[in-house]
């Protein structure tokens, strides 16, 4: 199939004329946690089974920041020890793209959700470093000198990306901002049913902007609610590097009056840490799911992944942990 551009008109495929022959399953919506002090979720397991749940498609999903994953070629020209950007040699690049290759194949997934890509260099390189590379491959591009974007790598089959970069988001101050970067969103075909996927990277806490974030967050809430209302049997899923732990205005934002389900409220508090700060663990990756998808969580494939032993916890030579869960497919 064609994939359509976000301007909707190349290829002349319309996401609204697809006959994806997707069904929701017949289970019980649950309550979205609605209130200011994090409303509980009724755990998935406790709800009603779904039918043939053993023989059921999943769709294994994951996001991971891969830390600041530069290609060979100075943008900025400024490339030193102390700049931001940095300029690796052809073996260090190759060492790099090897590890965070390495550690997306042994995430097992049919979607990667990750942050800090520089290029689509760095993209190339890491298809390169895979024994099986994925058939989409998205870069959520944003265009500036040395910018690390978010990018997609998903099995199944392409039918549409959609970039919000230039998205013009109000802050609670009056004033306007953007994304930080870009939120990606990519529709596929996955089997017969149609997958919508968010990927996102909130402002930094450096220099912090909160209300950056919340406005983002707000963005995000809304864009996803449309595309909900616009696909309501798509699978929908949110994915990234959201730069706040649980209970933040952000992710509240996210979650509050219906909002979107975080699949790791269900593991205890001290496993959710996907990221460590001298020595103590924050929850500041996510995924996120549409309510509808809450009941079909297997909660027993909710893991955080990481390969060094805390209090540093990263994996695949990044400073981050990996976001890993699975979702029964309609």
């Amino acid at each position: 199939m064609d994939a359509r551009t976000e301007t909707g008109h190349s290829a002349g495929v319309s996401l609204r004329s697809l006959n994806l022959g997707v069904a929701l399953v017949g289970l019980a919506c649950l309550p979205a946690a609605g209130t200011a002090g994090g409303g509980a979720v009724q755990r998935p397991d406790a709800a009603a089974p779904a039918p043939d749940a053993a023989v059921a498609p999943r769709l294994a999903v994951a996001t991971f920041n891969v830390h600041r994953l530069f290609d060979m070629t100075c943008d900025t020209g400024a490339c030193g020890e102390t700049d931001y950007e940095a300029h690796p040699t052809a073996d260090e690049f190759r060492t790099r793209t090897l590890a965070v290759g390495a550690g997306v194949q042994l995430l097992g997934v049919d979607v990667a959700v990750l942050q800090e890509i520089e290029s689509q260099a760095c993209m190339d390189a890491l298809q390169q470093a895979l024994t099986a590379p994925f058939p989409v491959a998205v870069l959520g591009e944003t265009g500036g000198a040395a910018s690390l974007d978010v990018a997609v790598l998903a099995r199944g089959e392409l039918v549409a990306t959609r970039s919000h970069a230039a998205e013009v988001l109000p802050r609670a101050d009056g004033g306007v901002t953007t994304f930080a970067r870009d939120l990606l969103e990519v529709h596929l075909r996955v089997g017969t049913a149609h997958v919508v996927v968010f990927a996102a990277h909130f402002r930094s806490k450096r220099s912090d902007d909160p209300d950056r974030r919340l406005a983002e967050a707000r963005a995000a809430r809304r864009i996803i609610d449309g595309v909900a209302a616009t696909y309501p049997d798509a699978v929908v899923v949110l994915g990234g590097d959201l730069n706040d732990t649980p209970g933040s205005a952000p992710l509240h934002a996210l979650e509050t009056d219906g909002g979107l389900i975080r699949v790791a409220q269900w593991l205890p508090a001290a496993e959710q840490a996907t990221y460590h700060f001298n020595g103590q663990g924050q929850a500041l990756d996510h995924l996120y799911v549409l309510p509808a998808a809450a009941p079909r969580i297997i909660l027993e494939s909710v893991r955080v992944i990481h390969d060094v032993p805390l209090p540093t916890g990263g994996f695949a030579g990044s400073d981050h942990a990996a976001l890993r869960a699975e979702v029964l497919l309609p």
